[in-house]
């Protein structure tokens, strides 16, 4: 009785949604609106999600597939992270024009640049589709009716809670995307990576760009004929900021999270694949860096490559450190068990978490043989390009490709379960000697172009291992610790915790489907004796800025500025508001999301969580969890007074 009441008492602890948790779909968004108003919302449900009139949803867009982007103007201008539009920068940079560092400003509508593969999509509408899809109807005809509705419609029917309902999302996509603006790195990109994911935070995280449509305002190819794209929303501009209490919302699509899990899944990501990846990438980090100190031409080649490597890396340091911290492996235990308890007397619920935790111990191992192979096999090119070798930078790379290669042959051989290593890797160690030889061997036929059946065979052979990983665990979706038979015991699982647990507000798990999230500003604690302020101003910039350190090199010109105080009409107490937090339950995806004030303006970009808020995918700590946002005032004042392109302010609406 006394280990009963304890876990009963454990469990309360993740029982509701709590505070400011949750990602809330727009379409359902009426059920959450008296809590939002509660908090400082002043606008209807309608005002966010409708299909019938111009509203918030049609300001928003689905940026490159992995980012939030928003609309500030009546001509398609658009707002994201520097970090979303990074990819397009580094493509238009070179030595001659170093975009990255120095920042890219166009000064009129000719000199806006064209980006092929980029895209941004809109959601037009969004419709359970369960009844349907018991019915008898599959999900590819759903989809096939959809996307025949108009042009660049394009649509995915998506799970959410497990598979206990069906969701129907419509999108517009728009392909003629060009690249505006862009702030130096040392601006968009300040204090690297020693900052990412800390607080406080300086960084001037935004880019712009402008989408085009043709002259009916329709979806097309580019073409130097389209015009700007002509919004039926765009958001008004907040120059007024936010005061700590006041009421946030971010409206974007938040990637992944996986909140329901056991802690069995819980356990395997902090102590078994958090670690090994964070050990893989920084050996290869490593090896970037001493590259990119060593040449200016190297530095930008790798430049997108090791932001991408490095912002996962740390990222799962604070995800695996979070996860001790707030002890969510116990909790989730005893969660577990009190819900095993009040099942014993339900045949249909009664053994999902026995079941649910032989199969984790099923999966485990090959699971985290895929994990390791995509670290090691698949992040080395199966070639170098033409483009490539007719670069100049190309010959000065060789060192740093041929050590990248032996290191992450030697981390494959060490880390991932032998018995699905690839025969073609054992047969080539058992012939060289060593993992490195056979990198060497590899690398050689690779880099030179003249031999390519050694890398050909190897990932012949570890496509038919990943092929037969796949089939042990029965899906094709394995971006999580997953397999087809958990799946269907998570749909039961989620159906029985509902039934049981009616106090907990349950939201659907993200899945890059558009979300609404909503909290205040607020700092927060995160040791003893430490409390951090919700806002950060250019006075921190100035305390950070190192001339001899590339992420905290800011332009001569902010130093200007700052020792000058001319800010202009972004003076606010003789400084300038750089970034704040606050509570909004936020992941991967929401990067660029615009935030909102209690009147739908728009006071900021969101473009990352602190470090103690990485576990958040996995459990919100109302205490410690923070969204990272840059003002939209400091936004405002790069472009006006660092890169000289106020007139793009001319196009946006400012609130009075």
């Amino acid at each position: 009785m006394k280990r009963t009441l304890l876990t009963l008492f454990a469990a309360l602890a993740v029982l509701p949604a709590l505070a400011d948790e949750g990602m809330w779909l727009p379409s359902l968004i009426s059920e959450r609106i008296d809590d939002m108003r509660s908090k400082g919302f002043r606008l209807t449900a309608e005002d966010i999600y409708s299909i019938n009139q111009a509203s918030m949803k049609d300001a928003v867009v689905l940026f490159d597939g992995g980012c939030t982007g928003e609309l500030v103007s009546p001509e398609g201008l658009l707002l994201t992270n520097h970090h979303c539009g990074y990819d397009a920068i580094q493509r238009h940079s070179t030595v001659e024009h170093d975009y990255l560092t120095h920042g890219f400003w166009a000064m009129s509508r000719a000199e806006e640049l064209p980006n092929e593969g980029l895209n941004v999509r809109f959601l037009m509408r969004m419709e359970e589709v369960t009844d349907r899809l018991k019915a008898g109807e599959t999900a590819e005809e759903i989809v096939r009716r959809a996307e025949a509705e108009g042009k660049g419609f394009r649509a995915s029917v998506e799970q959410m809670y497990y598979g206990n309902q069906q969701f129907l999302f419509v999108y517009r996509q728009f392909d003629d995307v060009r690249l505006v603006a862009a702030p130096p790195s040392s601006i968009g990109k300040f204090g690297g990576d020693t900052d990412n994911w800390m607080w406080p935070r300086h960084t001037g995280d935004f880019s712009v760009f402008r989408i085009y449509a043709s002259k009916d305002n329709e979806p097309a190819a580019y073409s130097p004929d389209n015009v700007p794209y002509r919004p039926g929303k765009f958001f008004t501009v907040s120059a007024g900021g936010v005061g700590e209490g006041d009421f946030t919302m971010i409206y974007g699509f938040p990637g992944n999270t996986q909140e329901y899990i056991l802690s069995d899944a819980v356990r395997y990501i902090a102590e078994r694949s958090d670690p090994a990846k964070i050990a893989i990438r920084t050996g290869r980090l490593d090896l970037i860096r001493e590259a990119q100190q060593s040449d200016p031409e190297l530095r930008i080649h790798y430049a997108a490559k090791q932001a991408t490597i490095a912002n996962a890396w740390k990222k799962w340091q604070g995800e695996a450190l979070g996860i001790g911290r707030r002890g969510t492996a116990e909790t989730k235990r005893a969660y577990e068990e009190a819900f095993e308890a009040w099942a014993q007397d339900k045949p249909a619920y009664r053994d999902v978490v026995k079941r649910l935790r032989e199969e984790y111990a099923r999966i485990a191992d090959p699971y985290f043989a895929r994990e390791i192979t995509a670290e090691t096999i698949y992040a080395l090119p199966a070639k170098y390009t033409a483009e490539e070798r007719a670069e100049a930078v190309f010959a000065r790379r060789e060192a740093t490709e041929r050590a990248q290669w032996k290191y992450l042959f030697g981390e494959y051989a060490r880390r991932c379960p032998v018995q699905y290593q690839t025969p073609a890797f054992l047969r080539g160690v058992a012939s060289e000697g060593s993992p490195e030889a056979y990198a060497e061997r590899v690398f050689d036929g690779v880099w030179s172009g003249r031999d390519t059946t050694a890398v050909t065979a190897l990932r012949d052979d570890s496509r038919r291992m990943l092929s037969h990983i796949t089939w042990l665990l029965g899906t094709k979706s394995l971006r999580n610790l997953t397999s087809s038979r958990l799946n269907e015991l998570y749909t039961l699982y989620i159906r029985g915790l509902r039934e049981w647990d009616r106090e907990r507000a349950f939201y659907p798990d993200a899945n890059l489907t558009l979300r609404v999230a909503y909290g205040t500003v607020e700092g927060y604690s995160p040791v003893d004796a430490v409390y951090y302020e919700p806002f950060s101003t250019i006075d921190g910039i100035m305390e950070k800025d190192n001339p001899d350190i590339y992420d905290y090199n800011i332009p001569q010109r902010l130093r200007d500025l700052y020792r000058t105080k001319e800010y202009g009409r972004w003076n606010v107490d003789g400084s300038v508001p750089v970034c704040f937090l606050a509570t909004n339950h936020t992941t991967g995806g929401n990067s660029g999301s615009p935030v909102l004030n209690g009147r739908g303006q728009l006071v900021g970009i969101n473009f990352d969580r602190t470090w103690e808020s990485t576990m958040s995918d996995y459990e919100f700590d109302v205490v410690k969890c923070r969204n990272i946002i840059v003002d939209i005032r400091y936004v405002l004042f790069v472009i006006d007074r660092i890169g000289n392109a106020g007139y793009l302010l001319d196009e946006m609406r400012f609130a009075k």
